[in-house]
Order: structure tokens, then C-alpha cells, then sequence
């Protein structure tokens, strides 16, 4: 691994790369920091003291790697950017239009992004006008109206906030190496590691957090295992003689993955379980802080986002994969999986066979962003809620994720890989 990142280092365009994805990673950790304008320390302490306390503003703080906290310039981190492309790939499934454009390649793609950017900034508003409310209530110890200046500046700088961090994740995919939104959650929720082994060991003492390192070691094992498990199905071409030249007669396969949808079920899923706390902030009664204190902890939000998690794998397998295309390109090429029919037998073959293989993937999604909650509420461990299945997943398959461009780069130019 070492002389493979060393490599790396050799080659001056990703070289450049990597630097520029570091540097970008940087500003953004930069931004967590700086709080808003017009924010006292004080009131910093108050909010920092409630938002450890709550379930999904606790995960709300570790995706925006403690900026929520402190009530930063990113406090609202990457997730309107997550919901808006939640909301864009749902519609692309039930508006012609759209799915048109998704079919039309970078043309195509381009519209759809711009929407994406354009509601993005929409739900950014919305939820600094939640948070705001939220943070003035009486239930964050602060219980006082800011100047209606005050107010306007703060909003202006959340929604400046996202958009920014919107633009620093583009430039990563774009120039960088890796996905840009990924990493910035990575690198969020990895700046939260050294805070919270040093409160875990003071709470809970060195015991525990052996014991849950331990853990954590053998979950990331199994997450790696999955994460790489594939299922092939075996594909043969028909020879063709053009001349006297002998074309086709390959073997070769189709790689399924077991966990398709890689960690974008489980962040769906947060944010959709974190649209309650937000409103809230709109409707500060009883009924709704209830019913977003039951969606934030305990066994309804177990249930739930075990379910969203499992449905969410089987959309979005269902949105990046589709086996009629896949069929029919077959077919155009001479390619037919041995005792399977081409065409639609070969497409109802190859989707009953994802169907199957999804939902060990689903449930093994679901019961690795649970079950830490569960023994979270047991034990009363922080290391379990501020790094659980869910923490551990993202980081694992953002790694992974990166490391597999690494490779392919590093392949491109004649070099050996991290994988071997």
C-alpha cells in the first residue's frame, strides 16, 4: 500500500489531484469552524451541550463534522445537497421528462444537476430558517429573539455555507480524485474520531473502548467482504467470421454486486428521518416534538430506518442498473448467458437474479446501522452513537471507493494497485 501511494506521488497530474482533493478537504474543515456572524461563545456552549443530546441532530453534527455545534458557516453541512438528489432521482422515476434527460447523457445530466443545485439551495433556506427557530427556543437554553438583521445574516450565511460546500464537492469529483460529497462526509465524520474516543474513555473508561475497537474491527472485516462480493453471471459470444478473420467466442461475465447501492441507502435514509427535527423548528409543540423525539431514537426509529434502508437498496439498485438495456446490448453484440433465451428471458433472468442478491445486502445494510444504535441505548457508550454501523459503513465504502479510482489510474499508467 505504501509503494503504491508512493506511485501515486511519481505521477505529476495526480499528484496534482490528490493535492488539490486535500486542499479542498482542508478549506472545508476550515469552515466548521467559523461560526456564524453575531454568535457568542456562550450561546455556542448552550447549543453544543442540547445538539450531543439529541439523536438526529447528533447525526446532523457528525455528516457536518461538528460544525452544527458550533454553530458554524456549514452547520447545515452536505445534506440538503443528499436530499436534493434524493428528491431528483424519485421524480426521474415518475416524470417522463426527466427520465428523458437521465438517458441523454452529459447534456441530459447537466439539466438535472442544475435542478439539483437550484433545490438544493431552496432546502438549505428551509432548514436554516428551521434551524434558527429551533436554536432560539427556549429548548436550547437560549430562549430569546434575535435582531430581525441578525436573523437575515444568519440565514444568508447558512445558505452561502451549502452552496459552497455544493461547489467544493463538484470541484473534487471534477479535478479531484474521488467523489466529491463523499469525501466531505469522510473527512466529517473522521474529524470526529479523536473527540469522541477521548469523551468515550472518560465516560465509559478503556474497558469499553477496547472492547467496541475490537468490534469495530471485526465490522469493518464483513463490511470489506461485502463491499467486494460479487455474483457473476456467466456470458459467452457467438463467433463470427468476417474474412478470414475469427471474431467473437470470448467468455466472460457480469460482476452483480451483493451491496449495489454501496452507503447511499443508509444516508437516504438519515435524512429523510431527519426532516422531523427540522420542522420542529417551524411547529414547536408538543405533538411534533414528540413525534421527532420517537423518529430520532428508540424502536420506531430502529424500525423505520431498518425498512427506509432496505427500500432505499432495492430503488436505487433499481435506478443504476437495468437489465432490459443490459439484455438488449447483449443481444446487439451476440451475447447470450448459457441456457438463458436473449432478450426478455435474459433481462426477467438477470433481474430475478439482483432481486436475490440485494436483500442479504439490504438486511446487512440495515443491521449494521442498527444494531450499534441499539447497544448505544444499552450500554450508553458515545463511541456507539457517534460511531456506529453508519459511521463505520460511509468511511469503509468511501475508502474503498477511492481506492478503486487509485487503481484504475495507477493500472492506466502501468503501475501495481492497492489491491493485489
Amino acid at each position: 500500500m505504501i509503494s503504491a501511494l508512493a506511485n501515486a506521488f511519481k505521477i505529476p497530474d495526480l499528484r496534482k489531484k490528490i493535492l488539490f482533493t486535500f486542499g479542498v478537504i482542508a478549506l472545508y474543515r476550515f469552515g466548521a469552524h467559523v461560526p456564524v456572524p453575531g454568535i457568542s461563545q456562550k450561546l455556542i456552549d448552550m447549543i453544543a451541550a442540547n445538539v450531543s443530546s439529541s439523536g438526529a441532530l447528533g447525526l446532523l453534527n457528525l455528516f457536518a463534522g461538528g460544525a452544527l455545534e458550533r454553530f458554524a458557516i456549514f452547520s447545515l453541512g452536505i445534506m440538503p445537497y443528499i436530499t436534493s438528489s434524493i428528491i431528483m432521482q424519485l421524480l426521474q422515476a415518475v416524470i417522463p421528462k426527466l427520465e428523458e434527460w437521465s438517458k441523454e447523457g452529459e447534456t441530459g445530466q447537466r439539466k438535472i444537476t442544475q435542478i439539483t443545485r437550484y433545490m438544493t439551495l431552496g432546502l438549505g433556506f428551509v432548514e436554516s430558517l428551521g434551524l434558527l427557530a429551533m436554536f432560539q427556543s427556549k429548548n436550547y437554553g437560549v430562549n430569546q429573539q434575535f435582531p430581525l438583521l441578525m436573523q437575515i445574516l444568519i440565514v444568508i450565511t447558512l445558505l452561502a455555507g451549502t452552496a459552497f460546500i455544493m461547489w467544493m464537492g463538484e470541484l473534487i469529483t471534477q479535478r479531484g480524485i474521488g467523489n466529491g460529497m463523499s469525501l466531505i462526509i469522510f473527512s466529517s465524520i473522521v474529524a470526529r474520531f479523536p473527540t469522541t474516543m477521548i469523551s468515550a474513555t472518560a465516560t465509559a473508561g478503556w474497558q469499553w473502548v477496547i472492547i467496541i475497537l475490537v468490534i469495530v474491527v471485526f465490522v469493518v472485516a464483513a463490511i470489506v467482504t461485502m463491499e467486494r462480493a460479487q455474483r457473476r453471471i456467466p456470458v459467452q459470444y457467438a463467433k463470427r467470421i468476417v474474412g478470414r478473420k475469427v471474431y467473437g467466442g470470448a467468455g466472460t461475465y457480469i460482476p452483480l454486486k451483493l451491496n449495489g447501492a454501496n452507503v447511499v441507502p443508509i444516508i437516504f435514509a438519515s435524512s429523510v428521518l431527519y426532516l422531523p427535527t427540522v420542522l420542529v423548528g417551524f411547529f414547536p409543540n408538543a405533538t411534533m416534538q414528540s413525534v421527532a423525539g420517537a423518529l430520532s431514537s428508540g424502536p420506531l426509529n430502529w424500525l423505520i430506518e431498518g425498512v427506509l434502508i432496505v427500500f432505499f437498496a432495492y430503488f436505487y439498485t433499481a435506478l443504476i442498473f437495468n437489465p432490459i438495456d443490459l439484455a438488449d446490448n447483449m443481444r446487439k453484440q451476440g451475447g447470450f448467458i448459457p441456457g438463458v433465451r436473449p432478450g426478455k428471458a435474459t433481462a426477467t433472468y438477470i433481474e430475478n437474479v439482483l432481486n436475490r442478491i440485494t436483500l442479504p445486502g439490504a438486511v446487512f445494510l440495515a443491521a449494521v446501522a442498527v444494531v450499534p444504535a441499539i447497544l448505544f441505548q444499552t450500554t450508553k457508550v458515545q463511541l456507539l452513537q457517534q460511531f456506529g454501523g453508519t459511521s463505520i459503513l460511509i468511511m469503509v465504502g468511501v475508502a474503498l471507493e477511492t481506492m478503486t479510482q487509485l487503481e484504475s489510474q495507477l493500472k492506466m499508467r502501468h503501475y501495481d494497485g492497492f489491491f493485489k
